[in-house]
């Protein structure tokens, strides 16, 4: 499993100098660590956030690790992190994981994100590709039976199908296994799967016959290198964007995403003013990885949901 980790410390000298017009003397103030981890989809926002916070608050030392949504639960519910990502909302299991952890948990959503699908930039047979297609191509059935393209669509050459995606431990693979197989945590598993998203990029871009799928910002970032897919009935298909992510015309690959924090956590004020920050001015940062910001009153009922126990938008679905 791959872990990835920005860490943000006092006294670093990769940390940017303080603004001349630098914050409060008791924002200042603010010491102590903040331990992350969890959703490889979530860790753009949390990463930019951090940077940018970290920049007012030189006493706090931030780390955030990547080990999917399903790691970083289990790290979270076993009170190793004050805070985890996940890109879907927490399990029915792990619900039981943190109650007998003694940990209650606070979901504030943080952003809408589209799984993209994509291709080797010289796929030049395929545009789009249906949710029947992409089931046939995943379900558990077509383990070692479903190998070509030609077994994808008639019309496609024999060309050799090789698949990547997320780990197993991913919530972007639960979501996108639930809409698309029809049943969370199902698929074939003979794919190159990693929780580093940065994996399946490199090995669908090196890969002519690659089909691949993860979080939009990552293909926002590498745009160059590789090819989305629409999804739907040719002519009709809709491609991954911030615009049709926000309009909600991407379906069915469109979904929340999510950070927890551990309610015993909100009761250090550098915790408490990180997620204030994250939900306050985290907006542009959002966009600026290449998701789709929270409507203003869902963010403002996230933001008043802070000082509560349990989920803000639902609990365990």
């Amino acid at each position: 499993m791959s872990i990835l980790f920005l860490t943000l410390a006092c006294g670093g000298q990769d940390t940017a100098p303080a603004p001349s017009t630098g914050p409060e003397p008791e924002a200042l103030a603010l010491s102590g660590s903040i331990a992350i981890d969890g959703s490889s989809t979530v860790y753009p926002i949390t990463e930019a956030v951090a940077e940018e916070w970290g920049a007012q608050h030189r006493g706090v030392r931030v780390t955030i690790g990547v080990s999917g949504t399903g790691g970083g639960m289990k790290k979270f519910c076993n009170g190793e992190v004050a805070i985890t990502g996940a890109s879907r909302h927490i399990k029915a299991s792990e619900v039981e994981l943190c109650a007998a952890g003694a940990v209650d948990y606070l979901e504030l959503p943080v952003a809408f994100d589209g799984i993209a699908v994509v291709v080797n930039t010289a796929a030049d047979w395929v545009d789009s590709l249906t949710v029947a297609e992409l089931d046939h191509v995943w379900r558990p059935e077509a383990q070692n039976q479903l190998d070509t393209w030609s077994q994808v669509r008639d019309g496609f050459p024999d060309q050799a199908l090789r698949l990547y995606g997320p780990g197993v431990d991913s919530g972007t693979y639960d979501y996108f296994t639930k809409v698309i197989v029809g049943t969370e945590h199902k698929s074939r598993g003979d794919y190159t799967s990693s929780e580093d998203d940065n994996v399946i990029v490199t090995g669908v871009s090196g890969d002519v016959g690659g089909l691949g799928f993860f979080g939009l910002a990552y293909y926002q970032e590498n745009r160059d290198r590789l090819k989305a897919l629409g999804i739907g009935e040719a002519g009709t298909a809709v491609k991954p964007s911030q615009q049709t992510v926000g309009d909600g015309s991407y379906s069915p690959l469109s979904r929340p995403i999510f950070v927890y924090v551990n309610v015993a956590e909100l009761e250090r004020p550098e915790v408490a003013a990180f997620l204030t920050y994250y939900l306050e001015e985290g907006r542009p940062l959002v966009e600026d990885v290449g998701y789709v910001a929270l409507p203003d009153a869902q963010r403002e009922a996230a933001l008043a949901s802070l000082p509560r126990t349990g989920s803000a938008s639902g609990g365990a679905q």
